[in-house]
């Protein structure tokens, strides 16, 4: 194995045996403990850089014991303001925050068990009628700790089934000029992030494949399935933190952007076997599979007769500790 590619595979192993690790109850770890030490993962990559040209033992020891170290500071060192390892503490999008069993900034009728932790249990639809002649439209998503599902087609301009257990989403419609802008985002109240489609917040979203889409999504701990192969896609864009993001793309519009911003995610993206498509990367420590592309430069990847084509999707692709994948089908 190369060295410069000893470092990312050891922090992907080491995310993914944490993760393994909580999932089994071995440890009680939080993905967003990750952000309270997310200044770990720039001296990794300081460090890296550093000793990029250096092929010397000591060099990659150093490498290796500075990601080790990283990693017991995360999983070990509590703070005043939270310890991963204990039940007591639960996040949200303001930061971290201590259950002591009588914690309820609620401003409305929801319920709160035992704990203080509030919850809001059932679930909702909501529609957006499609109006003869819309030609584009604009779909923002905002909140984490949450599945997100795009399988199917509607007649409508948009649909969602929502299940709500920790937070509750709100869905707003206004418009820019002739194009109607949709926003579904959940509700800033305290709560778990967990997207365990059994015990957690989920939403099923179905589009109408007349209009040409925008779709902005931004989330933090969040698994996004979406398969868009039946839409007319003109840009789509993803910001995420620790998350999993699986993508199907259909063929692409004159031009079809695609950007991918995310901190320590498991990214894949499908492409057509006879889009043309490009990819871009700004990846950092992550690792990357682009099978069936051609490298034209640093970090620049094309299919064959790219330059020809009249239609193109361009993939932008920006990680901090990520596995990003794209592939043809």
């Amino acid at each position: 194995m190369k060295s410069d590619k000893i470092i990312p595979g050891l922090i992907l192993v080491l995310l993914g045996t944490t993760f393994l690790l909580d999932n089994y109850h071995v440890i009680n770890f939080h993905w967003a403990s990750l952000w309270r030490f997310w200044p770990i993962f720039l001296i990794m990559g300081g460090v890296n850089l550093v000793f990029a040209n250096n092929r010397s033992n000591w060099a990659l020891a150093v490498k290796i014991g500075v990601v080790l170290l990283g990693f017991a500071l995360i999983l070990f060192v509590p703070t005043s303001r939270f310890y991963p390892f204990s039940n007591n503490w639960h996040f949200n999008d303001k930061g971290w925050y201590k259950d002591n069993g009588d914690y309820d900034d609620d401003d409305d009728d929801d319920t709160s068990d035992s704990k203080g932790v509030v919850k809001v249990e059932g679930s909702s639809t909501y529609t957006e009628p499609f109006t003869p002649g819309t030609t584009a439209a604009k779909l923002n998503i905002s909140g984490g700790g949450t599945l997100y599902t795009l399988k199917d087609t509607t007649s409508e301009l948009f649909s969602a089934v929502t299940k709500e257990r920790y937070n509750r989403y709100i869905y707003t419609h206004t418009m820019e000029g002739n194009v109607p802008v949709l926003t579904l985002h959940m509700k800033d109240k305290k709560g778990h992030i967990q997207w365990d489609s059994d015990n957690g917040n989920s939403a099923a979203i179905k589009l109408n494949v007349n209009p040409v889409w925008d779709i902005n999504v931004k989330a933090g701990a969040t698994e996004l399935d979406f398969d868009m192969s039946p839409y007319k896609v003109r840009n789509f864009v993803i910001n995420g933190g620790a998350a999993s993001f699986h993508v199907k793309l259909g063929q692409p519009l004159a031009t079809t952007n695609v950007e991918v911003s995310t901190g320590v995610s498991e990214v894949e993206i499908k492409v057509p076997a006879n889009a043309a498509c490009r990819i871009t990367t700004n990846s950092g420590l992550s690792s990357s599979e682009f099978n069936g592309f051609d490298k034209k430069g640093d970090n620049v990847y094309e299919t064959q007769g790219f330059g020809a084509a009249t239609n193109k999707m361009f993939i932008h692709l920006k990680g901090g500790v990520s596995d990003f994948k794209v592939v043809k089908y």
